[in-house]
């Protein structure tokens, strides 16, 4: 087989900016052993996240110039909207300006005390969304979906059998809304099969609920239906969306990860009785309809993105890109989320450093070592993001204790991801000499954002 290659040529480059260990020692004191509080320009290679962090294409930054900026009804916004439409087959269309300001705008109106939201993983702003309404979320992620270093074609599925119990539990009248996320970002990137989606739309159905996509990575999980389900072999990845997209209500998307843009999002649904109640609180929060807190270059952006991602040639070398490092990994016996996800490699911080009780972080403790060692920036997705704390303030650890290094789309080159592979495999060596952190500061939600820690004495 061929190389892969990557399926476009860089026009334009910003400069990596070097620095050393004793000076790296210094900016993680510094910012308190929590990467969201490092400069950028001390990080070497930046895996902090893939949302707002792509390259843009020329395209795009040619329809920027495009960009229209009348208050209301841009000619912008009716590209952008006839794309959406296009390729969700949903007639409403909200824009916003980013995922979490979709999901403040539908929690706000269907979330409340007494109210719980299912999911196969909710993410961080999805879940602090949920909890700021007053109402909980509840994850059903599949059992193969527990087991990191256990492999299987779709472990982001939804355990249909616990969707069952919940809603027989919670009584269907309290459920807003059951939420499938794809490609399952909290379960390590990995993707959630058409088959499953039919099955929980018709527990849905046959309860009354309406389903919603968290679309975020919708092209990536297409493209995995596309390699691993039977049946889409032949099929375009945009006519897997679509058919995805058929089963759903409704969908949120951040059009920051695989619309290629810096900033924006969008919600779109089939009733109209409910996106006029998101449209009247979009009016109070974001915008005007027709721009929702975007500029017009914004929305030409993402309409132009949206149809870029759907480009095989590009899926195949971003699937791949993500696995070339995850096999790397694996030969050399770095314990990691199994088989590789669609847009991040994930490392199993439990395993990788087992000498550290999840009260002290290992997660964490791994993201510290990652930057101290090499530069990297990554992100802890345990119990520092997911923990919660009992009535007698002990703490509840998460299921999993992973960290992400999210791939920027367009951004690094092959020789950057074999310096991440060697920078991890070194740490990996040396693990024992990793010690744990502990908080002493944190805000009452997300506290991952801003959280103070310090290595335990």
């Amino acid at each position: 087989m061929k190389t892969i290659i990557e399926p476009f040529r860089i026009k334009s480059v910003e400069p990596i900016y070097f620095n050393t260990k004793e000076e790296r020692q210094n900016i993680l004191e510094s910012a308190f052993f929590n990467p969201f509080l490092i400069h950028s320009k001390d990080v070497l290679i930046d895996l902090l996240t893939d949302s707002g962090t792509s390259a843009m294409s020329s395209n795009q930054w040619a329809g920027i110039m495009q960009g229209d900026e009348s208050y209301a009804g841009s000619p912008s916004f009716f590209r952008f909207e006839e794309t959406v439409q296009h390729i969700t087959g949903m007639p409403l269309v909200i824009p916003t300006h980013q995922g979490r300001a979709a999901e403040k705008i539908l929690f706000s109106i269907l979330g409340g005390k007494g109210k719980y939201f299912v999911s196969n993983t909710l993410f961080d702003t999805t879940r602090a969304n949920i909890e700021f309404s007053g109402a909980e979320g509840i994850d059903c992620i599949c059992e193969e979906g527990k087991h990191p270093a256990i492999p299987a074609p779709f472990k982001g599925n939804m355990d249909t059998d616990v969707l069952k119990k919940i809603i027989e539990k919670k009584g269907a009248a309290n459920i807003p809304l059951c939420i499938i996320t794809v490609t399952n970002n909290s379960g390590g990137g990995q993707p959630v099969s058409m088959q499953n989606i039919r099955e929980v739309k018709k527990i849905c159905t046959e309860n009354n609920i309406p389903l919603f996509i968290d679309a975020c990575r919708f092209a990536e999980n297409s493209y995995f239906i596309k390699l691993r389900e039977k049946g889409y072999a032949n099929k375009s990845v945009r006519e897997i969306a679509r058919e995805l997209f058929s089963y759903a209500d409704g969908c949120t998307m951040s059009a920051k990860k695989d619309a290629f843009a810096n900033i924006g999002g969008f919600l779109a649904m089939r009733n109209e009785e409910l996106a006029q109640q998101c449209r009247n609180l979009l009016i109070m929060t974001e915008g005007f309809p027709t721009y929702g807190g975007l500029a017009g270059r914004d929305l030409e952006a993402i309409a132009i993105g949206l149809n870029e991602v759907l480009d095989e040639h590009y899926l195949q070398y971003r699937i791949r890109s993500i696995e070339y490092l995850t096999n790397k990994l694996i030969a050399a016996g770095v314990p990691v989320m199994q088989p590789a996800g669609g847009h991040a490699v994930y490392l199993d911080a439990k395993e990788f450093l087992a000498h550290i009780p999840v009260e002290q972080y290992p997660g964490q403790a791994l993201v510290s070592a990652l930057y101290l060692h090499g530069g990297i920036r990554s992100v802890e997705i345990g119990s520092l993001m997911f923990g919660k704390y009992d009535e007698h303030k002990k703490m509840i650890p998460a299921q999993l204790e992973l960290v992400r290094l999210a791939i920027p789309r367009r951004v690094y080159t092959q020789s950057h991801i074999d310096y991440v592979a060697e920078v991890i495999i070194e740490v990996f060596e040396n693990r024992s000499e990793i010690k744990g952190l502990k908080i002493f500061e944190e805000a009452p939600t997300l506290r991952h954002f801003t959280a103070k820690l310090k290595p335990v004495e």
